[in-house]
């Protein structure tokens, strides 16, 4: 397992930005493909966007394709989510999650196949 902080929500207004970030310790952080998941309120947990363990592959939900972007800095032990032309439906607190196996696909959404969260970070997009 490894540990993870996540860390830069805020408030801010419909159609601005915020960069997320999710800093991890532990020695296989760059063997695992990580995720982003969002709950809002009254809702049930949801995938966001995945990044293969090496950074070259990316997946998304329809919903924030073309605004979100996922990257990673193995170096760094880190990865991002830079938001976009965000709207009031993107209010949630966004979590950082690693994948179990090694390796794996950045396409996996079940959260049942994470084994490490972080503490999560509110964002919240006023109208």
């Amino acid at each position: 397992q490894v540990q993870l902080v996540e860390s830069g929500g805020g408030l801010v207004q419909a159609g601005g930005s915020l960069r997320l970030a999710c800093a991890a310790s532990g020695r296989t952080f760059s063997r695992r493909s990580m995720a982003w998941f969002r709950q809002a309120p009254g809702k049930e947990r949801e995938f966001v966007a995945g990044i293969s363990w090496s950074g070259t592959s990316t997946y998304y939900t329809d919903s924030v394709k073309g605004r979100f972007t996922v990257s990673r800095d193995n170096a760094k032990n880190t990865i991002y989510l830079q938001m976009n032309s965000l709207k009031p439906e993107d209010t949630a607190v966004y979590y950082c999650a690693s994948q179990t196996a090694y390796y794996g696909f950045p396409y996996t959404t079940r959260d049942s196949e994470y084994d490490s969260w972080g503490q999560g970070t509110q964002v919240t997009v006023s109208a």
